[in-house]
Order: C-alpha cells, then structure tokens, then sequence
C-alpha cells in the first residue's frame, strides 16, 4: 500500500464521494472558497463533536455564539485594523496580484518576516517575475485581509467581517465573568466562519477565504499558570520545534516546562491537549508536531505561541495555534471602551496596602456646587483612579450628568487594609482551523489499497460520515425487505448508515471503502436458511475480516465497535 498521498485522485473522490465541492462552480468558481457536500459536512460534524467532547465535556467549559459584522471600534481595539495584513506586489504588465513573500519561500526559511523593502530586493537578486505572463513584480505595499463593509443602510459607521471568532468572547467577557459568579478561570469555546480576504489563495482548503473555526478562550490569573490536570499529562511525550534551536526534539511535557521550552503549565496542557484531540481524530502521530513561534513571528497579541504542524502534500502545515495572549485583549477592549474588564482576586486574609484613591477638594466643591457638594464628594470618592479619563471624572447625580476636572479632586495614596485586588485576566488560547484539520484528516487517512485496487480513506470510526453500510446480496427475494429493516434499526443521528443494493458487492465495498465507512453489513441467503439462519455478514474496512452475527444484533455489534470493542473479539 502506498504511504505518500495522490492529492489529485484524493481531490476527485472529495468532490465524487460528497466531501467537498467548489463554492460557484456553475460560474467557473471563485479562488479560495468550497461548498461542504453531505459527507463532508457530517466529517466536519464529527470533528466538532470530538473537540466539545473535549473542551465542553471533560473541561467543562461555555460555549457561545457571536456575531460576524462586527464596529470598526472592535477591530481597531484588537489591533486588526493596523496590524492584520500581508504583503501584496502586482504584475507590472498583467497586473495580477501575489502575496510577496511566497513568490520568494523557495530563498527563505522565514520570508514572511522580511520588510517590503527586503522583499523588493529579493525580487532583483533572485529574478523573480510574474509567474502568469513573465512581467516584472512592482512595488510590495501592505493589503489588509479583513472583508469591510458599512452597518445599516445609508450608514456611516464601518463594520468588517470577522477575521477570527476570538473578538466575540472578548467583548462578552463582563457577560460571561457573571455568568461564572466572577470567578476563575473561566473557559469559553466558540465555532463558526471567519473571513480573510486572502491575496492570492493557491492551497485547496489550507488558504480559504471563508473558513471554519473552533476556538478556545480561556481566562485565568496572571499569577496563576498552573491547571489542575497536569500532573496527569505531564510524563506524556510530545515532538516540539523551539525557536531556539528550530529542530525538531522528542521529550516530555514536564521536561518542557521545567527547561522553560514552554512558558508555564497551562500553555504545555493545552498545547499536549491538542496533540491528543488531532491524535484521536486520526492525525498520524508520525506526521504531527508542535513549531514555536520565532520572535519575529509572534503575532502582535501573543506572550508565546506554538503551532500545531501536520506534514501534507504541501509539506509541513499549520492547522492549530496555541497561544499565550497575555492580557492583551482584554486591556486593549478597556481602554477603547472605557470599560473596567478587570477579576477581582480575593485575598486569603485581608492586607495593608498602599493605594491609590480619589480624594474630593472640598473647599472647591462647597462654592460651586453648594447642597450637591456632600452627594458630588461621597460619589467621587467611591470611584476608582481608572474612571478617570482624560483627566476628567464623570458621574451622575440625581440624574444629572457632572463632569469634574482635577480642580475638584486629586488622587493620593493611602494605607488601608483590603480583601482583594483587581488584575487583568490573561488568555490562553487553543485556536483550531476547522477546515484544514478536516483536509489534514483525509490526507492522513487516504490509502491506496493495491490488493483491492482503490483508494480506501481509514478514518477513524468516530469521525467517519457514514459509520455502517448496509446491503442485500441482490434485490429481491426479501433479501431487500430484511436489509432495508436492519437499516432503519442502526441509523440514528449518532450512527449514520447507508442502504445501498446497486451494483456487485465487491463495487459497494469500494463505494464504502473510497467515503471512509468503517463497517458494512450484508443480508445474504443464509439469513433465511442452513446452519447461519437469522444471521448476517458483518465486514471491517481496514482487515477485510467478515464474520456472522445476529441480525437481531447489528445496532449492539455497531454500537460497542463504536466504543472500542476490537473487530476481532466479535
């Protein structure tokens, strides 16, 4: 059997099986977008439902769902609006678009870390020219990704799709900090598309314009980077690339938090959580591993940041990050809201600090505001330093509006014993592409079997679209009625199963086999006579191993086959 993929007959039995198809395709279809046929949504589905399992079931964290319009104001906070582009030249002659450091990848390790200006040179020193018509490459200038559009009809108010999912839970955090009875940490997760107006998207389903995301928030104490579920995964083992010495290294989770190789605990069991998650989902363990960011990689948001790498036909590729945000988020979504998104942390017994407090001029008060000075004072004194903006503190009373400038107040330290004190949550987070595990998935997957003569995908049975197949010897002599019978007991919403009768057995088998469907069941003449009466033949995708059981049996058989149960302990 051949180990290396053959991407174009793969692609072919995507689009023939049901997986995928190109988005438009009636109308020569648009670069970097796809349609999910039936089998490939319940694919998708079953990933899903794996990665809930783990994050919503085991860790027990909230899961949402945001908008995709999203203010200006959001993206300008996160830093998207100014930082969220890549490096476009165009043809001179032609004028056709290319993101500039891939038409220089084959001279660098890292281009995407060289400036417009490196950019410009690498294209003279290494003749690089216009791949479609020979014209030579013009100026590289930056390209923002984030799809823009306006709010409302008529509006003047700027929106832009979301490049990520992550800035719903950041803005709900004061929602979901509630919701948790203020305490942490508190886990989030979210699915759902994100856009990126990709340059030049030239990778199938690796580089989409509108793709699917799973990602993962979660909130802790900066003084707190440890995870009560350590100590279980700590002597698990784990290839990781470090940005120190960019090779790859085998060694175990403690070993790479105890070097400093990763930041702190939290991160590592993450980072291992994810190797399990894809590991589950059929990724070849032999093919994954976990990539540093280097420091000038590191997104504008992360303290660290490690990727999770499949090795595809397009060689080694990205299909999960796990960062370390810091507090940036949070603080950033404070500041241009003006919103105080701190966690009050309680101290185990009270202490004496020295803080900062708002202390009332009452001698300026008294003539300027009269009977309201006593009111304008004690409310003054009960706000925080922070609620001062732009050296102005704002508050109502009685409904009125007042606007104070430090004529009427100053802020001054003062010793006094407290219970706690506010700090800024930082985030951790496991951000999943959807879409290219999905692909990831079947490359791994595809084998071509050169004793049957096809292709067959070996998905695990968890997140295969059709998990049983089901077939009468021939189609007729109640062959049919029993099969059809079996078929309506099996399938669920949990267990698909396909009813097919066209064709040789041996051509259904391939049918199954090309999808991925682990197990098929056939209804033959012994079910109605001999020694094997009221039994069928139950065959395994990846052993061709077929044995006998009860008709009567077949949900039960599927169902602990779904749970572990060895084929061959039937």
């Amino acid at each position: 059997m051949a180990e290396k993929t053959d991407v174009n007959e793969l692609m072919s039995i995507c689009k023939r099986r049901g997986f995928i198809w190109p988005s438009f395709e009636l109308y020569g279809g648009v670069a970097g977008m796809y349609d999910y046929g039936p089998t490939g949504f319940s694919l998708r589905n079953n990933i899903v439902e794996v990665w809930r399992d783990i994050y919503k079931g085991r860790e027990g964290f909230v899961e949402i769902d945001s908008e995709t319009v999203n203010p200006r104001e959001v993206f300008k906070a996160s830093g998207h609006v100014d930082e969220f582009a890549d490096l476009i030249t165009y043809c001179t002659k032609c004028q056709a678009p290319f993101r500039a450091d891939h038409m220089v990848k084959d001279f660098y390790d890292n281009a995407d870390v060289l400036t417009p200006k490196q950019l410009e040179d690498a294209f003279v020193e290494h003749k690089i020219v216009c791949p479609e018509c020979g014209g030579k490459l013009g100026p590289v200038e930056e390209f923002n990704l984030m799809f823009k559009t306006t709010i409302g009809p008529g509006s003047a108010r700027i929106g832009y799709l979301r490049p990520e999912t992550a800035q719903g839970i950041f803005v709900n955090y004061l929602n979901l900090y509630r919701y948790n009875r203020e305490k942490l940490p508190l886990g989030v997760i979210q699915t759902g598309r994100g856009y990126r107006n990709e340059i030049a998207p030239r990778q199938g389903m690796i580089r989409m314009r509108e793709f699917n995301m799973m990602e993962v928030e979660l909130f802790v104490d900066p003084e707190d980077k440890d995870w009560v579920r350590y100590p279980e995964i700590e002597n698990e083992s784990i290839t990781l690339v470090p940005n120190t010495t960019c090779e790859p290294a085998v060694m175990t989770i403690k070993e790479a938090v105890d070097n400093g190789i990763i930041a702190n605990k939290v991160l590592a069991y993450f980072v291992n959580t994810t190797k399990n998650f894809l590991i589950r989902l059929g990724i070849d363990p032999a093919r994954l591993r976990f990539r540093q960011h280097l420091k000038d990689e590191m997104a504008h948001y992360a303290a660290d940041c490690w990727d999770a790498e499949v090795l595809l036909s397009y060689g080694w590729t990205e299909i999960t990050g796990i960062a370390d945000r810091g507090c940036w988020d949070l603080s950033r979504h404070a500041q241009f809201s003006g919103t105080d998104l701190t966690h009050f942390k309680k101290f185990d017994e009270p202490r004496e600090m020295e803080i900062d407090k708002i202390k009332a001029k009452h001698k300026a008060l008294g003539p300027k505001f009269k009977g309201k000075a006593k009111d304008i004072a004690a409310a003054m004194e009960s706000m925080s330093p922070s609620d001062i903006k732009d050296g102005k503190l704002t508050l109502s009373i009685d409904g009125e509006e007042i606007v104070l400038t430090d004529e009427f107040f100053e802020v001054s330290k003062v010793k006094e014993k407290v219970s706690g004190e506010r700090v800024i949550p930082h985030v951790i987070e496991p951000s999943h592409g959807l879409d290219r595990i999905f692909y990831s998935l079947l490359e791994h997957a595809y084998c071509y079997d050169e004793e049957k003569g096809y292709a067959v995908l070996r998905l695990k049975p968890e997140v295969a679209p059709i998990k049983v197949g089901v077939f009468p010897l021939m189609e007729k002599d109640g062959l049919d009625d029993v099969a059809k019978e079996i078929y309506q007991k099996v399938h669920s919403h949990r267990v698909e199963a396909y009813y097919d009768g066209a064709g040789t057995i041996g051509k259904r088998y391939a049918r199954m086999d090309e999808i991925g469907t682990p197990w098929c069941i056939t209804v033959d003449y012994e079910y109605f006579e001999g020694g094997d009466k009221g039994t069928v033949t139950i065959r395994d995708r990846d052993s061709s191993q077929q044995k006998r059981i009860p008709a009567e049996k077949c949900s039960e058989v599927i169902d602990s086959l779904l749970s572990g149960k060895p084929f061959s302990e039937l």
